[in-house]
Formats: C-alpha cells, structure tokens, sequence
C-alpha cells in the first residue's frame, strides 16, 4: 500500500492523501518518498490545483516515533549527523510543498500536530472537518516549538499573539477555535470535507492559469518583502507582463458576449 495516494481529477485537480491511515499518517521515510513523488507529478504534469488530505481518522500526527517506520534519511556514522539530515529532509519537503506552482488546499481530515501542523501551514488554504484538532506540540516532546517553519508560518496566518500562545503552551485545538482564530478558512461536516476542498479548488482554478500561478509565486514572495515599496514593484511587473497574455482582452469579449472566457494555456 502507497503511503501517498494520488490521483487526479478529469479537471486537472491532484488529489495528495497521506495513506499511513493504522499510525495517524505519522511520516517516516515512506511516507516522505510518496509526497515527494507525488510532487514530482504535480511539477511535471498539467495539474491546476492540489487538495491534499490524510486517510483515515487523521491528517498527521507528525513524526513517527513508534520506531516501525521506515528511516528519513541514510544512517551517517554520526548519529547527530542522521538526525541533522532527517531534519532538513522534511524541511526541504515542506518548502517544496510551499513553492509548487499550484495552489494546494489542505483538506484537514483530524489532527494536524506537529509536522502535521506543519504541513497544513504550508498550504495556501486550509479547510477542516468539525473533527480537526491542531497542535503545535513540538515543546510537549521536549524539544522546542521551532520547528519546521512553523515559527514564520503561524504568526503570519494567525497573528504573534495568538502564534506565541499555541507556541509556548503546545496546546491542542479544535477546529472552531482554529476558525475562530483564522487558522483555517472553513469548518465542513467530514463527509463534506473533499468536496468543499474539491469546490474551493475549481473556483480557484476558473481563473487564468498566468494570474494564478504569478498570483501563488508573488504573494510568497511579497511575504518576504522588506517594504511596500518593494511589494509593489513585483506588482508593477507582473501586472505589465500580463498585458502580454491574451487574458485581459479575453476577459472583456467573455464579459461583453455573456460566456465563460477561454484562458491562454501556460
């Protein structure tokens, strides 16, 4: 059994499942090579969006520390050394998953803890089932809350009150308060959960694939901005480059002739 499924949608959404459905979807090195594969997919097809969910009765429980999986990484003759690289294995991984060039929608199936929090933080959207709980756990463990971009993902989506609280308590949440403080967008019933990812998907993907792929990239970048000034002069230039596309003439006949536009292909 794959520790990643996926498949893909007659309309082009890849549907990501963290299939390790008996351990929570806890990652080890399996479940590591299957996202990673499954991103290459993503990269190398013609995919418009990603709905990323878990099997089972969770999203991720973050590492598995049962000892059953398989390794992150090669052993180094330095055991510090083994866990430096597993560290940065998932690191890496969870900036790929940050930078695809698609929007992906995490579709929060149960607890989202630790690297499982993580991965749901480097999500562009997040929707949750009323059975979600999130958590950044890290300290419970005994090591700190910084882990896995967390530290500059949660106060950005929640704002550094809120962040330092969940932070420094390791407190778990539902998925009301998770709404409640902006931590995800949506809260469904369960068996409405992929679909209501599925819809936020296709209403994302009914636009320009140029204005969503330039919209995805520049918002992460603008992110990172020193200054407004800075912002806007990624603005200026993607705005300009646009009026290199047929999209905005398209825009105006669709609206003027009442018809759903017909988008240049990237």
């Amino acid at each position: 059994m794959p520790a990643v499924h996926a498949e893909v949608t007659d309309d082009g959404i890849s549907i990501l499942t963290l299939n390790r459905p008996d351990k929570l979807n806890a990652i080890d090195g399996a479940l590591l090579d299957g996202l990673d594969a499954a991103m290459d997919d993503v990269e190398a097809g013609a995919c418009r969006a990603v709905v990323l969910t878990g099997a089972g009765r969770g999203f991720c429980a973050g590492a598995d520390l049962s000892g059953t999986g398989q390794p992150w990484v090669k052993p180094a003759k330095a055991p510090f050394k083994t866990s430096y690289d597993g560290q940065v294995r998932l690191a890496d991984q969870l900036t790929r998953l940050y930078e695809l060039p698609v929007p992906v929608i995490a579709a929060v199936n149960g607890v989202a803890v630790g690297g499982g929090l993580a991965y749901a933080l480097h999500c562009d959207i997040r929707i949750a089932s009323e059975t979600a709980r999130f958590g950044s756990v890290f300290i419970k463990a005994g090591f700190s809350s910084l882990d896995m971009g967390t530290s500059y993902l949660l106060p950005k989506i929640v704002g550094a009150g809120v962040a330092r609280e969940l932070m420094l308590t390791g407190r778990i949440i539902d998925a009301a308060e998770a709404h409640r403080i902006n931590l995800v967008f949506d809260v469904v019933p369960g068996d409405r959960l992929i679909g209501a990812a599925l819809a936020k998907a296709r209403e994302i993907t009914a636009n320009n694939p140029y204005g969503v792929w330039q919209t995805k990239t520049g918002l992460n970048v603008a992110l990172d901005a020193t200054s407004l000034r800075h912002a806007k002069e990624l603005e200026n230039r993607t705005q300009i480059l646009s009026g290199f596309t047929n999209n905005p003439r398209e825009a105006a006949m669709a609206l003027r002739e009442k018809r759903a536009p017909v988008w240049d292909e990237l």
